[in-house]
């Protein structure tokens, strides 16, 4: 299935990259979309940043090398912002007490690296959910509006599974055992999406949405988020 592309001009196309697609081609890796894309339009496409394989939502990537270089830059400053939806086990907690909206700051590691992570979030909806076949009668359930002040790997993961509300569906850095109990209510992809991006064009910011993603859109339909 060809990948949809949201904007295009002379240094850069946005991508609606769907769950469950790797970002960049490696050992065991099938259709990565730097291959993909590439093949589908017929020249090579350089990335500006990442989404997790299991993270749908806006993606940029570059038409040449020079593009790239410049985007990551800027992709990386205050000019360009991330916003995300999350459905997530709970409500996060700010030093301890649970909030419905914040920012959450800390430390994240990554392939050995340690860095400042910086994660603003806003609670839109909670909803309990009824688990059949569970010792857990009814489970929390939260959607979260998230901003990125920084762009570290894998931060939105890690600091809301610190903050105790997990995403759902995140088996490397959520809860498990209550993935486990969701899954018996259909939930078993990754409840994360890159639903909006700001970036600098023309001298303006322009914003670009997608809607929520499919698997996404289920779970706030099925249980009223």
């Amino acid at each position: 299935m060809p990948f949809s592309i949201l904007y295009e001009n002379s240094e850069i196309l946005l991508i609606n990259k769907p769950n469950g697609v790797s970002v960049q081609g490696g050992a065991g890796i099938s259709y990565p979309l730097d291959e993909t894309l590439s093949e589908q339009l017929g020249y090579k496409i350089y990335l500006v940043h990442r989404l997790d394989k299991d993270t749908a939502g806006i993606l940029i990537v570059a038409k040449n090398a020079p593009a790239a270089a410049k985007w990551t830059k800027l992709i990386a400053g205050d000019d360009v912002q991330k916003e995300y939806y999350a459905v997530c086990i709970g409500t996060p907690a700010v030093k301890g007490k649970k909030k419905a909206k914040g920012v959450l700051t800390g430390t994240v590691e990554a392939h050995g690296r340690i860095q400042q992570a910086q994660t603003f979030f806003e609670v839109e909806k909670t909803g309990t959910v009824s688990v059949p076949n569970s010792d857990l009668e009814r489970v929390e359930l939260s959607l979260v509006h998230i901003t990125l002040g920084t762009g570290r790997m894998h931060q939105i993961r890690i600091q809301m599974a610190k903050a105790g509300a997990p995403l759902a569906a995140d088996d490397q850095h959520g809860n498990f055992k209550m993935n486990k109990i969701l899954r018996k209510c259909g939930i078993k992809k990754l409840q994360l999406a890159a639903v909006r991006l700001t970036i600098p064009l023309g001298g303006k910011a322009c914003t670009f949405e997608i809607p929520l993603p499919e698997h996404i859109q289920k779970t706030v339909n099925a249980f009223d988020l």
